[in-house]
């Protein structure tokens, strides 16, 4: 057996490792002045570990008094509380009685407020079997029962003498509950710690595979930032209400969804909801709050608010402990890793309830809109300067990605390959990227590219040119599999590369041969995608030889390929456009410039600059202007023949309305 020790309140009093049954009866005669005890479980973990626990005691020496309840979360209540106190009392429990509970959240929460007020008070052992309970309700002290009111508002703060964390429990854990206590783990990383929230949004698929070392590590650092924030704040007073981080709407969702819906699981859509709370006060910014949407994502959580009404829910949210003074106290983000003021604070009703709304009403606004904005990436242009900069070699602050499920299936993947190292700064407006040249290494497993169809377009070459005997492949979900890449793949096929279809002829998952990518003339239809032409040319500076690619057929969608050529010299790419359907690109190594602004989406940017001619006002929109490549910068043009007058420079659009308000 080994284990690790988390110091809470100044004691080390929580025990992190495996085999840790054996050890808990010899330690508990250490610790605890008492003769007699108890433990309670349930009728789900009983037939697992109740004997296992009895023989270790027996070991020692203590026969270990039992009692099995029944599992869920309507257990959590007085009767229930009763039961087992009568159940004590027959046994004679005096109070030299230490009490254990051997299960979740549930068991944990009610042993100890029954330890809390059984003769006025008497020893608890936490042995946590649910990964929930593991990094959250196990530590702090908290106890209590639930009312017909709301969750856990009777209870008591009560330490426990030890917890025991014994990870081997976790191999018995149906994969809901693994799911379940991740909402926590999420939880307490987006509160305290950057890099641990990293560490989840890079790790999940070794979370999935129950990987050990991970696990440990999830477990010892999140039981590490409860006991801190603990110990410096007990009571909760302040510091400690980080810890209810999406359970001010989260507990209210649950009350509302009982007993469909898991605690992790509403505590999933608190987080969501509380994020956007934050953002829409101006405390958090779209990155940081799309960064969290997707980490909670991946570990299949829900995001989406179930068919709830608002009065309902502003009801259940109306009993909690901290609110004061008859005002709702929720904690808030204003950054992934920090939270605003370091504790609760109040929010007005109607800020909540827009939150909460499944729809808005928008009302014209009363005077002319005037402002100056940048609005995100596009998706085209977030996947070709990510792709450009992990190909690269260097170091380069890039803002302007767009926040979007795409963007992060292409970052997850990239980092899979090693093509680059990547940390979120500046509140997750800006990446730091560090291109690795073009080595790719051959990843451990599977690329799993969701629908992310450019990812997967782009990634069918650069696979090609990964370097080592072996291969690689790429799949998707069930849509994607579905969607077509055989033109790219003939092309590459005929220049040499191997790829095999995995399953349906024509599309994912392909297996891609490394070091296979030879150069020299690519022929390639183009009367299908502008991604597959985009695709090629963008790894053709790492091809074996130089590249003459040669398009077949009507090019679809020229302006996106012009766009791709024009971003390939952006990093120091050479291409030479001989015709439209000809090009030749130079072998070299793309170069990362210090810093790099994605040009935002021109699309959405025409919504920005309407607004200012049907108020009468003036927007500006950065990072957009006369030299893009998307189609869509020229619509100011249309409302300057409308009245307003038009200002386009390099990277900015400026519109302002008619000076009478009228437009033509």
């Amino acid at each position: 057996m080994s284990y690790k020790k988390v110091s809470i309140l100044g004691k080390e009093s929580i025990y992190v490792g495996n085999d840790l049954f054996d050890i808990i009866p010899g330690d508990l005669k250490k610790a605890v002045k008492s003769t007699k005890f108890a433990v309670v479980t349930d009728e789900n973990l009983a037939p697992l570990y109740l004997d296992k626990l009895k023989a270790a005691f027996k070991k020692e020496g203590i026969d270990l008094l039992a009692q099995i309840i029944p599992p869920g979360e309507q257990t959590k209540c007085r009767a229930m509380k009763e039961k087992i106190e009568n159940t004590l009392l027959e046994a004679k429990c005096g109070r030299d009685t230490c009490i254990l509970a051997l299960g979740g959240g549930v068991v944990g929460d009610l042993t100890g407020f029954v330890a809390s007020t059984f003769l006025r008070g008497v020893p608890f052992v936490q042995i946590p079997t649910s990964l929930l309970a593991m990094v959250d309700s196990s530590i702090g002290g908290k106890t209590g029962l639930d009312t017909l009111h709301g969750k856990n508002l009777i209870g008591a703060f009560h330490q426990p003498v030890r917890i025991y964390i014994d990870m081997d429990v976790l191999k018995s854990l149906p994969e809901r509950q693994l799911w379940n206590g991740m909402a926590e783990v999420v939880k307490s990383a987006a509160i305290w710690s950057a890099d641990a929230f990293k560490q989840l949004e890079e790790e999940y698929e070794k979370v999935q595979e129950r990987d050990p070392e991970i696990l440990a590590s999830i477990i010892w650092t999140c039981a590490g930032i409860k006991a801190d924030v603990v110990t410096k704040d007990e009571k909760e007073s302040g510091l400690r209400e980080l810890l209810n981080y999406g359970h001010s709407i989260g507990h209210a969702v649950e009350a509302l969804m009982q007993p469909g819906m898991l605690h992790g699981e509403a505590v999933a859509i608190g987080m969501v909801k509380e994020a956007e709370l934050a953002r829409h006060m101006g405390l958090l910014s779209p990155a940081s709050v799309g960064r969290l949407i997707r980490c909670i994502q991946v570990y299949h959580l829900p995001i989406h608010m179930p068919q709830l009404t608002v009065p309902d829910l502003m009801e259940k949210m109306a009993v909690d402990k901290k609110n004061k003074g008859g005002k709702k106290y929720i904690t808030l983000l204003n950054s992934i890793g920090s939270c605003h003021m370091n504790k609760a604070i109040p929010v007005e009703d109607p800020l909540i309830e827009f939150i909460l709304s499944p729809a808005v009403v928008v009302q014209p606004p009363s005077k002319p809109v005037n402002c100056t904005i940048q609005v995100p990436g596009s998706k085209s242009g977030s996947n070709r300067a990510l792709l450009l900069a992990a190909l690269a070699e260097g170091r380069c602050e890039m803002e302007g990605l767009l926040h979007s499920d795409d963007t992060q299936v292409m970052l997850d993947a990239l980092a899979k390959l090693g093509a680059c190292q990547f940390e979120w700064i500046a509140g997750g407006s800006k990446l730091v990227i560090k291109g690795n040249g073009g080595r790719l290494n051959i990843p451990s497993s599977e690329i799993y590219l969701g629908n992310a169809g450019t990812a997967s377009r782009f990634l069918t070459t650069v696979c090609n040119y990964v370097k080592g005997k072996g291969h690689t492949v790429i799949t998707g979900d069930k849509r994607m599999q579905e969607r077509p890449c055989g033109p790219l793949v003939d092309a590459l096929r005929a220049n040499g590369c191997k790829i095999d279809y995995l399953n349906r002829e024509g599309c994912l998952p392909l297996k891609i041969q490394s070091d296979s990518f030879k150069g020299g003339v690519i022929e390639l239809s183009a009367k299908v995608s502008s991604q597959y032409v985009s695709s090629v040319l963008i790894s053709a500076p790492y091809a074996q030889k130089e590249v003459t690619l040669k398009l077949i057929g009507e090019v679809v969608s020229p302006i996106y390929i012009d766009m791709t050529v024009q971003m390939m010299r952006e990093f120091g790419g050479v291409v030479e456009k001989k015709a439209d359907n000809l090009y030749i690109v130079k072998q070299q190594k793309y170069k990362l410039p210090a810093k790099y602004s994605v040009e935002c989406d021109a699309s959405s940017s025409t919504y920005p600059l309407c607004i200012a001619a049907i108020t009468g006002g003036k927007v500006k929109v950065q990072n957009v202007g006369k030299d893009s490549m998307q189609g869509d910068a020229q619509f100011c043009w249309l409302l300057q023949k409308m009245g307003c007058k038009v200002e386009q420079t390099v990277d900015c659009t400026t519109v302002e309305a008619p000076a009478d308000g009228v437009l033509k």
